[in-house]
């Protein structure tokens, strides 16, 4: 795979930012008492994702991509346990965590396999 010309251009990404708005759309419905604890950090995560596949596409190296995507891919788990949390203290009902979890799954996919294709 050659040098990355637009991280907009990248699969990982778009579906990346699909999770955030989601994300951002389901802990609307959170309590306010959570607006800076759970709300923000499951916010904060899954903008995490996108970001830094957005960064490490401009980094010199493909070294340098792969440690982005690595540190997206640990921003996706993080969405995952705190979707996880979430759903047990009854802020997510089935229906919203179950497309949380299966979009985080999807963009670990496609983060696994860009990352794959980087190191071949």
């Amino acid at each position: 795979m050659g040098k990355i010309r637009n991280f907009q251009d990248l699969r990982a990404w778009n579906e990346a930012r699909k999770l955030s708005q989601v994300v951002y759309q389901v802990t609307q419905t959170f309590p306010k008492e959570e607006l800076y604890g759970l709300t923000s950090q499951l916010r904060r995560a899954a903008v995490s994702i996108s970001s830094n596949i957005a960064e490490g596409s401009k980094r010199l190296t493909t070294k340098d991509l792969c440690h982005f995507l690595s540190i997206a891919q640990g921003s996706n788990e993080e969405v995952k346990s705190l979707s996880i949390l979430a759903q047990d203290i009854g802020y997510l009902d089935s229906k919203h965590f179950q497309e949380i979890f299966s979009r985080c799954r999807n963009v670990g996919i496609l983060l696994n396999g860009l990352t794959r294709s980087l190191r071949s």
